[in-house]
């Protein structure tokens, strides 16, 4: 079990590399994004409001406080994310997407679901084998939309 546990665990890591390689391209091409950033943007985009407490972003996306906070700057500097001041308590930050956000977010998901779709066409994936695979992902702990 042990090679086949190790040559899954490395075949998932190459295609996430490749994924990767391939949704920054695109999405660096067309909007100056990464595709952290745009995860980033699509997770915010989904919260009621268009916002969400760092800490709770953070969470969503799997990562460290200090990591939100260095993926929201840039995307603060160009105008898509602003901070917020809870008006309750000073210690909580939020993150809110501007209005020009949410317009770059929706050019963004766009680009996102073709570039998906080439991908999953190319292999001739159906629905069934896409259901397994977002499955078997979630299993390991991969949250979708």
């Amino acid at each position: 079990m042990s090679d086949g546990a190790l040559d899954a665990a490395l075949r998932l890591m190459r295609a996430q590399a490749t994924l990767v390689r391939r949704f920054d391209a695109r999405l660096g091409g067309l909007h100056g994004v990464s595709l952290s950033d745009f995860t980033l943007l699509l997770r915010l985009g989904q919260a009621p409001g268009g916002r969400m407490r760092r800490v709770d972003l953070a969470e969503a996306l799997g990562l460290t406080a200090s990591g939100v906070t260095r993926g929201l700057a840039p995307l603060e500097r160009i105008g898509l994310v602003s901070r917020e001041a809870d008006a309750r308590d000073a210690r909580v930050a939020y993150a809110a997407l501007t209005g020009t956000g949410r317009e770059r977010l929706r050019e963004m998901r766009a680009t996102a679901e073709e570039t998906a779709a080439e991908v999953f066409a190319a292999a001739a994936w159906t629905e069934s084998d896409l259901g397994a695979l977002a499955g078997l992902l979630g299993r390991l702990g991969g949250t979708g939309l």
